[in-house]
């Protein structure tokens, strides 16, 4: 075996790591709860008791394992890293491959009501990022988005794809436009549901903003002041903050459960979010995942991230959903990225493919198609 091969993957965990989390999850010790406040401090102590017994007595973990070993899955080494991905061949042998990337705290579970119907069009690969649930946790710093970018270009190698197509969300846009930043005549198109960007104090820049431009920076500032909390955290004492999670699945359910609510538009079905804990849990990757916090750039205030915002040139379009955290102007994202497509939804959250699967196929579908690249 050489550090280049692919090898399958099965999802198969041992009932004994089963059997622990169902015994932390019966003797879970409560906090107590100030009455009156809903979401305000955060996941409210009667719905998180209502998530967490459906978790004991009603949640399928076999189901959910069956439903993501019904695609291909593989593990190979990037950059001295098992990167675990899925990769779904299209019946169509010149489809365009299309390499689609998670952000936090997802994994390719995010995408699975969006596989069979995007691969009739594209030979799907998605990855799960590297500290990640399934890649297992990351045993050094320097995992940053060009890192990550350089491991994607060497994976697409290995499968022999030459000239791709890139899809990301959260975190992954920043990663998918790095890969079109290393390599522009590998990338035929990036599509992205958000794209971060953010002024940049240039003159001029706030003229003439429009009322949802205006009310978009106007979220910007409550983001930063009410849920900017989890990047300051997870960032800035990312190994304090790992010992709850990986010592407490509740604590780790409070901690996703909150995200989800905010950050999306309406009700996630629990099931698919306790699958997501559940990965991270089994895979004890939560500690490692926030490691990558800290080589996030998020905003114009990171100055603890070393990075430098090359133009793009990828001919890009960005899906934008509502109730989404990156909820970009798209005169400051066509200041440093080659936009050609700009789509406003209006309804969908950062979860844009869990939560509004037919209009994250539909979207990438006429982008891809539309003439932005050659096969």
């Amino acid at each position: 075996m050489t550090p280049h091969d692919i090898r399958p993957f099965r999802l198969d965990i041992a009932q004994a790591d089963l059997d622990d989390l169902r015994a932390r999850l019966d003797r879970v010790r409560w906090p107590d709860e100030v009455p009156g406040h809903g979401w305000r401090y955060g996941v409210p102590l009667a719905h998180l008791k209502d998530l967490v017994e459906h978790w004991r007595t009603g949640y399928d973990w076999p189901r959910a394992q069956a439903g993501l070993n019904r695609h291909d899955q593989f593990v190979t080494d990037l950059d001295g890293h098992p990167v675990h991905f899925l990769h779904v061949r299209s019946a169509a042998p010149d489809a365009l491959p299309l390499l689609i990337t998670h952000g936090w705290p997802s994994s390719p579970l995010e995408y699975l009501d969006v596989i069979e119907p995007l691969s009739r069009d594209f030979h799907l690969v998605i990855p799960s990022l590297p500290g990640y649930g399934l890649s297992g946790p990351t045993k050094e710093m320097g995992w940053g988005s060009t890192r990550i970018a350089r491991a994607w270009l060497e994976l697409m190698d290995r499968l022999g794809y030459r000239r791709f197509g890139v899809q990301g969300g959260d975190w992954g846009t920043w990663i998918s436009r790095e890969v079109g930043v290393l390599a522009p005549e590998r990338v035929v198109g990036m599509h992205g549901n958000g794209i971060i960007c953010f002024p940049i104090g240039a003159p001029g820049e706030f003229d003439d903003l429009s009322e949802v431009e205006q009310e978009r920076l106007a979220f910007r500032e409550r983001y930063m002041g009410e849920q900017y909390g989890y990047k300051l955290i997870q960032s800035a004492r990312p190994q304090t903050f790992a010992y709850g999670m990986a010592d407490s699945p509740v604590a780790l359910l409070a901690w996703f459960a909150g995200v989800y609510r905010e950050w999306s538009d309406g009700d996630i079905d629990p099931d698919r979010l306790l699958t997501t804990v559940m990965l991270y849990w089994l895979t004890n990757t939560a500690g490692s995942a926030a490691r990558s916090f800290v080589e996030t750039p998020d905003t114009d205030q990171d100055t603890s991230v070393e990075w430098e915002l090359k133009p793009a040139t990828v001919p890009t379009s960005i899906s934008v959903f509502p109730k989404d955290i990156l909820r970009p102007i798209r005169r400051f994202a066509e200041r440093d990225n080659n936009i050609v497509g700009w789509v406003e939804h209006e309804r969908g959250g950062t979860f844009a493919a869990l939560e509004q699967p037919e209009i994250f196929v539909e979207d990438v579908r006429a982008f891809f198609a539309g003439g932005c690249h050659d096969k």
